[in-house]
């Protein structure tokens, strides 16, 4: 059964959507692995800030049952397809990793490209999982995080508590 790791985010009453999110998330894959949440300024866009995290939880769904629950929370949630793909969001879900499996389907590109680009999709997940091999790049979470340009991209640990069903 492959651990899965997914990006959570939000911008537009985060707290309310990342709750939201997470107690979804539960009741579809069961228990998570949940990182510190970080707040980020908006990048690509002037906006409010983002509040971040990373969830990690084992599976036997496909690639393509979880993405399209994914979807299906984040409609919940409110999101706006017809917005620019740099935009304010009620909530954004990105399947990161899917084990150490590399794969290209259904526009879906594994190990999500964001991992090593984006310090507020790399830290939480080297906080969750460390020492987890990048499946292309070879090295550990950890590693990357450690390597990774901290002066590119500001963002903070804020504290938000999960409230149980």
């Amino acid at each position: 059964m492959p651990r899965v790791y997914l990006s959570l985010g939000s911008n537009i009453n985060p707290v309310e959507h990342l709750r939201a999110a997470i107690r979804e998330l539960q009741r579809y894959f069961g228990e998570l692995i949940i990182s510190t949440v970080y707040e980020s300024e908006a990048i690509g866009f002037e906006g409010d800030n983002f509040y971040n995290l990373v969830v990690g939880f084992d599976t036997d769904s496909s690639v393509s049952e979880i993405a399209a629950g994914l979807r299906e929370i984040e409609d919940q949630q409110g999101r706006d397809r017809t917005q620019p793909r740099f935009s304010a969001r009620t909530l954004d879900l990105d399947l990161l990793l899917y084990g150490d499996a590399v794969i290209q389907q259904d526009g879906i590109s594994l190990p999500r490209d964001e991992i090593s680009k984006n310090a507020f999709v790399l830290l939480p997940l080297a906080e969750v999982a460390p020492d987890f091999k990048h499946p292309l790049l070879g090295q550990t979470m950890s590693v990357l995080w450690n390597t990774f340009d901290h002066n590119k991209q500001r963002l903070w640990p804020i504290e938000l508590k999960w409230e149980p069903e």
